[in-house]
């Protein structure tokens, strides 16, 4: 049987909002009735770690079930991190640390897709690319993009395929601005250096702060599950994240969105 399709969500920056798509990945695949598993590399933070430990007590105090990924033990080496990803699943999503180490190069070159959330904003650019500081065109990919290019230089010379890498546009203003152009035009420069897609992923939206302690996200909700008033705007967001896992291959392309209940 082939093995599961390897999932990281990857930045070397911290603050990028790697966790917030990570549990909202994991929790729309599980929603399509796939087996996931999942991994956190981000010992000291463990956000992951603790939002699917907050679904799983909020469910049980409130008597209802909710779909859960498949429990892996803390990895702290290499040969925890290869346990984990030969257990038996559909997909396997790692969040990774703001921070180059070891564990986190060594789960770059098994992925089938990278998926790199950064802000709208020159400083999360700068960890993918070094821009002049005059006239702010792209000299050359930075830090970050080398990582990547590293981790599928090591997947070709396993003859494993290649790696799809997604650089999301992450917590999106509704507004346009002079600064949002700038990135978009260094980041459609840098991408067909770098070879990444750049995408529109999840704006800054209220929802996703408030359902986060409950181990919840708006693919959750529903008549039995609804810690806050549902709206309208909670719709759109649920459509917006299914629209993001079509845009990442996630789901079928064909398959209608979904509003809550």
């Amino acid at each position: 049987m082939p093995g599961a399709r390897i999932v990281v969500i990857g930045n070397e920056k911290g603050g990028a909002g790697k966790s917030t798509v990570a549990v909202h990945l994991v929790a729309a695949l599980l929603h399509e009735g796939a087996r996931v598993g999942v991994v956190d590399l981000d010992l000291r933070q463990q956000s992951m770690g603790h939002f699917f430990a907050n679904r799983a007590a909020w469910a049980r105090a409130q008597g209802v079930s909710l779909p859960e990924p498949s429990r892996a033990a803390p990895v702290y080496d290499l040969e925890g991190l290869a346990a984990a990803l030969a257990a038996p699943a559909d997909f396997i999503v790692i969040d990774t640390p703001g921070a180059d180490t070891e564990l986190s190069r060594a789960a770059h070159g098994r992925a089938d897709l990278i998926v790199t959330p950064m802000n709208d904003s020159f400083v999360d650019f700068d960890m993918l690319g070094v821009v002049d500081p005059v006239t702010l065109e792209v000299i050359r990919p930075s830090l970050y993009a080398e990582t990547v290019w590293e981790a599928r230089k090591a997947r070709a010379a396993r003859r494993e395929g290649s790696i799809d890498w997604v650089v999301l546009r992450n917590r999106l203003a509704s507004a346009e601005a002079r600064n949002r152009r700038r990135v978009d035009e260094r980041l459609a420069t840098l991408s067909r250096r770098a070879g990444f897609r750049p995408i529109a992923g999840l704006r800054d939206r209220v929802i996703y702060r408030e359902l986060f302690p409950f181990g919840l996200t708006v693919m959750d909700l529903s008549r039995a599950v609804r810690p806050v008033q549902v709206s309208l705007a909670h719709v759109s967001a649920r459509q917006e994240l299914r629209l993001l896992m079509r845009d990442l291959g996630l789901v079928d392309a064909e398959a209608p969105t979904v509003a809550a209940e």
